[in-house]
This record gives structure tokens, sequence and C-alpha cells, in this order.
């Protein structure tokens, strides 16, 4: 698991020391809002695949790949050789939006990838380097193209630090975008889950658009993530997607679909809308569209491109570098057939974990699509005051008896799930945690990861959570409020 022997060929003790010494001076001289340090100490310097290697010679498995961006894992081959041809040939690197052959075989490929029924009469706006910046790109092109301002969002949704990605996010501290329920078994809001769960969410937003007295004027657009990734890794259901398009095409609502952590195969689809074969009206790219590179692009309906010469720009447009690596990866993925392994990959990995919420009451529920997983973390034996349980059936608040539900989910626990990152890295596996309150352990490992490392991973990450779950037993439940490490948002890297 790890390696003593020093990676510029000193003691390991010098290796410590250097290690340490770039630990103590990022934490001296950068931001108190860096996020991912404070939990993985590491210094990498080395990478290739799923594996990276330390400054003090340790080695991981990297199952956070980049928040997501690196779809080929770390300096993939084809990767590193686009990159190098670009540098080779004399091209320019930062060309603004001018026409070059680099970009052209960038919205070519991308071109192909897309959904039924958008390709054809698509149009692309390159954006600033971060989804974020695709996002506020797409809620500007919807404003322009309707003539609206009100914009539809989910809850425990995540689409970027900006202000009006933020505004569309779940942890937004201002009232500007009108909130949706977004469908989830485990802890559904209505408190039934399943097909009833999400009937009754897409039963609510269709009020909320023809109740004349909803407060929600007709708005500029409708937002989600096809799995929210911040926000627990909760799959939506197909049929809730396909409800959410017949309701936006139906009252001439553009329907922006958020792709920048599903997309290029990440779910077992090249695209997660291709689950349902729905067809957005615009979609947010960014992430491993750029093969480990800056990149973020949205794409959209023909009609909607209603914007003048300059209505939306940015200096880092013409990343060619990102383009070419971009290329690279889009083209790899769809010829060798990676979203499909995804999807085949993550159902045996879902069904393995699944195990966990055998052995371990603590393991609240397993989830996911492809290779975007979550283990949801929760106190078994809190306070039951604290498990809000449901109410009893002759109560004028109890559910009706056929949608009662089976069970009220534990209270979440962010400690223990923090543990269980803690005993991942100790182990030599990255992992990250989301969810509501952080205590959802997520794995986003690359699409090329092979059945060996997946079979390591989950042998590591069982071993972790066993760990992390004899302490807790050990020292007893934690009682009191649950509080999150730092803010969902702030988890994510755009």
């Amino acid at each position: 698991m790890a390696v003593t022997e020093s990676i510029a060929g000193g003691t390991p003790g010098e290796a410590r020391a250097v290690h340490e010494g770039i630990l103590r001076r990022q934490s001296a001289r950068e931001s108190s809002a860096r996020t991912y340090a404070r939990a993985l100490p590491i210094v990498p310097v080395r990478a290739r695949g799923l594996t990276i290697e330390g400054a003090d010679g340790r080695r991981y498995l990297d199952c956070l790949s980049g928040a997501g961006t690196l779809a080929l894992g770390h300096n993939h081959p084809v990767v590193l050789e686009a990159i190098r041809s670009v540098l080779d040939s004399g091209a320019p690197l930062s060309v603004l939006d001018l026409a070059t052959p680099v970009k052209d075989a960038f919205v070519t490929e991308l071109f192909r990838t897309l959904p039924p029924g958008l390709a054809d009469r698509a149009r692309v706006q390159f954006c600033g380097p971060a989804g974020t910046d695709a996002v506020e790109a797409a809620l500007k092109l919807v404003r322009a193209a309707t003539g609206r301002s009100g914009i539809l969002a989910f809850t425990g949704a995540y689409h970027g630090m900006t202000a009006g990605a933020l505004a569309a996010s779940g942890g937004a501290l201002d009232i500007q975008v009108a909130r949706l329920p977004y469908p989830q078994d485990y802890r559904c809001p209505f408190g039934v889950g399943g097909r009833p769960g999400a009937e009754f969410a897409a039963r609510w937003t269709e009020s909320l658009l023809d109740d004349p007295k909803s407060g929600v004027p007709l708005p500029a657009g409708m937002i989600l993530e096809p799995v929210q990734g911040e926000g627990g890794v909760i799959p939506a259901p197909d049929d809730w997607l396909r409800r959410m398009r017949r309701l936006t095409a139906d009252r001439s609502i553009p329907l922006i679909a958020d792709e920048v952590q599903t997309g290029v195969g990440r779910t077992g689809a090249f695209w997660a809308v291709d689950h349902s074969g729905i067809t957005p009206d615009v979609m947010v790219l960014s992430k491993a569209i750029g093969g480990s590179l800056p990149l973020a692009v949205i794409v959209y309906r023909d009609d909607l491109d209603v914007w003048q010469p300059g209505a939306h720009a940015g200096t880092f447009r013409g990343n060619q570098l990102a383009m070419a690596a971009g290329t690279a990866t889009l083209a790899y993925v769809r010829e060798n057939a990676l979203a499909e392994r995804a999807a085949l990959l993550g159902t045996r990995i879902l069904t393995q974990l699944a195990e966990l919420t055998h052995q371990f009451p603590c393991v609240g529920d397993v989830r996911g699509r492809g290779l975007m997983i979550g283990l949801e973390l929760v106190d078994p034996d809190a306070d039951p005051a604290t498990a809000r349980p449901a109410p009893p059936a002759d109560h004028p608040d109890a559910a009706p008896a056929a949608l009662a539900p089976a069970r009220t989910p534990p209270p979440a626990a962010p400690e223990l799930a923090a543990a269980v990152q803690r005993e991942c890295l100790q182990r030599g596996l990255i992992v990250e945690l989301g969810g509501r309150h952080a205590s959802v352990v997520r794995l986003l490992p690359p699409l090329t990861i092979s059945d060996e490392q997946a079979t390591a991973v989950l042998d590591r990450l069982a071993d972790a959570v066993a760990a992390a779950a004899r302490r807790h037993q050990s020292h007893g439940p934690q009682h009191g409020p649950h509080q999150q490490r730092h803010p969902g948002p702030a988890q994510h890297t755009d």
C-alpha cells in the first residue's frame, strides 16, 4: 500500500520532511476557503491512471479523480499525446474565440456524442474555464431567449460557486430562484420514496407552474442535474426526468441539463440524460470534456441563439491544449465503449457495497449510477427523538396506509463519514464526502479502472468502514446537531 523509499532518492525521513514542509507552507499561505487539502493532507508529485504518489513516497488509489474531471485517470497516454502534439506543432495556445483546426476537431467530436435531436441543430458557446462559468452562460442564454428572468432549480442542487450558479444551488443564502423537490428514495421529502415520491414531486412542479397564485411567474428556464453529485449521489428517476421534459416543453420553458459531473460516460451512458432518452434544450458541460484541463461549454438548440456579438465572452475561451485533450478523451471513451463498461462495473460495485448495509447499521444507504457512487453514513444509535419518526396511523399528519414509509432513516452522521474518509486515506484510498450533511462517502474512479483495481478499492473501503464503525461503537453514539466539515457547495471545484 505504501512505499518507504523517497521519491527523490533520499531517505524516508527526508521525504517526510519535504512532505510536511510543503503542507505547513500551504496552511500558512493559502486561503481558508481551501477544502480538499484539509481532509486529504497529501502532496501529489506523480500520478498515472488510478494511482497517485505523494511527496512522502506513499501511493494512493484515487477515487476522487479531480472531482470527476479525470475520465481516463491521471496522465492517460492518449491525453498526453494530444497535448504534446499541439505543443510540438507551434499552434497558438490561447485563441479567444477564433476558429482553429484544434477547435474544429473538438466541436466535431463533441457533436458526435450529443443526444439525438440536439446534435443536428446545436450551437456551442465556449465559456470561461470552469463549470460554474458555463452555468452562468446557460442562465443568461435562456433569459435572453425568453425575455423572462425566473429560474426553477431543485433542492440539493449544486451548480457552481459564482453568484448566479450559487443562487440555483441548494446552499443559496438568498431567494433568487424558485426551489422544487428533487425525488429521492432514502430521504424522500414526502416520506414515501420510490415511484409515489417522484409522482408527488412532479405534481408539485406542475401545480407551481399552472397555479396563477403560486407566486412563481412563468420562468426563463429549469436547471437540473440528472444525478445530483454534491447533493449526495442521487440519481433522478428516468420517468420523472421524462415528466420534467414534458412539463417544460408544453409550457415553452427551456430545460437546462447540468452534465458537468455526470457527462462523458460517468453514469453508464455518454450523457446522463441518455438513460431517460430526453433531449434538453441546453446542456452545461465541463470537467471531463477538457481531458484534465480547464474547459467549459454550453450546447443548445439553435432557436435559442439570440445573443448579439459579445453578449457572452471570456479571455480563456480558447484553451487549445484543453480542446485537444478533450477531443482525445471524448473519442477514447466513445471508441472503447467506456460508458457501457462503467454501467456494468458500477452495477457490480453497487451490488457488493450493498452488503455493507447488512453488515454495518451505520451504512444507511448505497446508491448511484455507473461509476458515480455514494454510501450514506448514519447514526443508528442516535436519540430516537432526532430521527423524526413517522406519525401514528390515526394521526392527522400520517400518510395514507398505502403510502406509509417502511422506515424513517436515522439521522446523518457526518463525523462518522469523516472518520471513514480518514480510515480510507490511511489505507491508501482517496474518497470524497458530499451530501446534505457531508455524510455521503463518494466514489468517482476513472472509467479506466480495472476489475482488479475495483476489487482493491472495495476491500479498502470495506475495511475503513469496519474500522470507523468499531470506533463509533466503542466511543458511543454522538448526539446533538450534526455539523458539516465545511459548507456543501465548497466541496466542489467549480
